[in-house]
C-alpha cells in the first residue's frame, strides 16, 4: 500500500547548506562503481533485440517478469546475507552472475535460453540491490558526513547515469557499423570484470559483516529487528512511494525504443543507410542525451530534498505517472517527438526521487539493517514490476503500445490517488 505521510509524521535531517565531504579516493571508487555498472551496452536495444528474435510483446513481458521473480527469490535473503557476512562478497557474487548472464544472452536464440539469461540477471540483481547503497551510507557515517548523504549519493549516482549515456552512445555506434545487436552482450563483460577489481579494493571498514554472530540466534535477532523497523509508518511510507514509481519506470522503460525507431524512420538523414544501422545511431544518440539529463537530475537531488517529504513524494509520483499517461496518448496520436519528450520525464523524476528517498530512509533505519530494508524495498518493487510488465506486454499485443501505456498509467494514478485520499481521511479521524 502506498502511504505518503505529512512532514509531521517524521522528521528529516535537513541538508547542510555547505557540503563537508571530501571527493577522495573512496568517492572516486564509488563513482567508478556506478559508471562501470551501467556500461550495459545492450540496455538501449534490449526490447529491439527480443523483437528481432521473433518474440511477441507478451513473451517479452514474461521475460521481464521472469527476471523480476528470480530477483524476488533472493531479494530479502541476499540483504541479510550481505549484512551478516559481508557486502563485498555479495557484490562480487552478483558480478559473476551478471557475466554468466551476458554470455548466455550472446549465445541465445530461443525463448527458453533467453529466459535463463533473464533469470541469471535477476539473481545478480538480488545480490546487488541495496548492497552498495548500504556501503555508501556506512562510509558516510564512519567519516562523519551523514548530513550530506543525499548530496553525496546523488553525485555518485550521477556517474551511473553518465555510464549509461556513454554506454548507449558506444552501443549505437557499434550497431551502426556491425548491424548486430548480439555482439554488445559480449562486450558488456569487460566493464563488469573491471568493476569486480574495483569493489575488491574497497576498504574493509565499509564491508559490514557481523562475522562473530554467524549463528541461528543472530539470524533470528536480525529478522525480529527487521520486522520492527518495517512496522514504522515512516519507513513503510518511504518504501512504498519509492517502489511504486521505480516499478513503473522499470516496467515501461524499454518501450521507448520502438518510439525511437519510429522517429528514426521519419528523419530524412541517413536515408541510404541500412535500417538497423540508422536505428543504432539514432537510438544511441537519443539515449546519450537522456542519460546526461538524468545525471543532472541526480546531481541536484541534494538541493531539491530541502523542499521536504510532503512537497516531494506525492507530487513527483503523480508527475511521473502523468507523464506516462501523456506519452501513451501521444503515441496513439502518432506524435512521436512529444511522446518521447514526456516519456523522458519519467526517467528524470525517478533519478531525482531515488537519492532523496534513499536519504530519507537512512534517517529512519538503523545502519546494521539498512541493506536488509533496501532489499525489502527492492523485493516489493520487483513484485510490482513483474505484474506491470506482464500486463503491459499483453495489452501492447492486443491494443498497441500507446493505449497500453496510457491505461497502465491511468490505473496507477487512480490507485495512488485513492490511497492518498484514504491516508488523509485517516489523519482527519485521528
Amino acid at each position: 500500500m502506498v502511504l505518503v505521510p505529512d512532514r509531521s509524521d517524521f522528521e528529516i535531517v535537513p541538508l547542510m547548506a555547505v557540503s563537508t565531504f571530501e571527493k577522495n579516493r573512496q568517492y572516486v571508487q564509488f563513482c567508478l562503481y556506478g559508471f562501470l555498472k551501467n556500461l550495459r551496452f545492450f540496455d538501449a536495444f534490449l526490447l529491439l533485440f527480443f523483437l528481432e528474435n521473433g518474440l511477441s510483446y507478451a513473451q517479452i513481458g514474461l521475460l521481464y517478469a521472469g527476471r523480476e521473480l528470480a530477483t524476488n527469490i533472493l531479494e530479502v535473503p541476499s540483504g541479510f546475507m550481505a549484512d551478516l557476512y559481508g557486502r563485498k562478497q555479495a557484490l562480487l557474487a552478483s558480478f559473476v552472475l551478471y557475466i554468466i548472464s551476458f554470455l548466455v544472452f550472446y549465445w541465445s536464440t530461443q525463448f527458453g535460453l533467453l529466459m535463463l539469461a533473464m533469470i541469471l540477471f535477476g539473481l545478480a540483481e538480488a545480490f546487488r540491490s541495496g548492497t552498495h547503497k548500504g556501503m555508501i551510507m556506512d562510509y558516510l557515517q564512519w567519516q562523519g558526513w551523514k548530513a550530506d548523504k543525499i548530496a553525496y549519493y546523488g553525485l555518485t549516482r550521477s556517474w551511473s547515469q553518465r555510464g549509461s549515456a556513454l554506454s548507449a552512445l558506444l552501443a549505437g555506434i557499434l550497431v551502426f557499423f556491425t548491424e548486430n545487436y548480439r555482439l554488445i552482450y559480449l562486450i558488456s563483460v569487460i566493464p563488469y570484470v573491471l568493476n569486480m577489481l574495483n569493489v575488491f579494493l574497497y576498504p574493509t571498514e565499509i564491508d559490514r559483516a557481523q562475522k562473530k554472530k554467524k549463528t541461528k540466534q543472530s539470524w533470528g535477532t536480525s529478522l525480529w529487528h527487521f520486522g520492527q523497523v518495517l512496522r514504522k509508518p515512516s519507513v513503510l511510507a518511504i518504501v512504498n512511494s519509492a517502489a511504486l514509481h521505480g516499478a513503473f519506470l522499470k516496467s515501461i522503460k524499454d518501450y521507448i525504443q520502438p518510439l525511437m525507431v519510429q522517429l528514426a524512420i521519419l528523419l530524412p538523414i541517413l536515408s541510404e543507410v541500412e535500417e538497423e544501422s540508422k536505428n543504432g545511431l539514432v537510438i544511441g544518440g537519443l539515449y546519450f542525451g537522456i542519460y546526461l539529463l538524468t545525471a543532472a537530475a541526480s546531481r541536484r537531488a541534494g538541493y531539491v530534498s530541502q523542499l521536504g517529504w510532503s512537497n516531494l513524494a506525492p507530487k513527483t509520483l503523480w508527475l511521473g505517472l502523468g507523464s506516462g499517461l501523456l506519452s501513451g496518448i501521444f503515441v496513439y496520436l502518432g506524435w512521436w517527438v512529444l511522446a518521447i519528450v514526456v516519456f523522458v520525464l519519467v526517467y528524470l523524476v525517478e533519478n531525482l526521487r531515488k537519492p532523496i528517498l534513499t536519504g530519507f530512509l537512512v534517517d529512519e533505519v538503523p545502519a546494521d539493517l539498512l541493506t536488509s530494508v533496501l532489499s525489502a524495498q527492492s523485493f516489493y518493487k520487483t513484485i510490482m514490476t513483474a505484474l506491470l510488465a506482464i500486463g503491459l506486454g499483453f495489452l501492447s499485443d492486443h491494443w498497441g503500445i500507446g493505449p497500453a501505456l496510457g491505461l497502465l498509467s491511468s490505473l496507477l494514478l487512480l490507485f495512488s490517488w485513492v490511497l492518498e485520499l484514504y491516508r488523509k481521511s485517516n489523519l482527519l479521524r485521528s
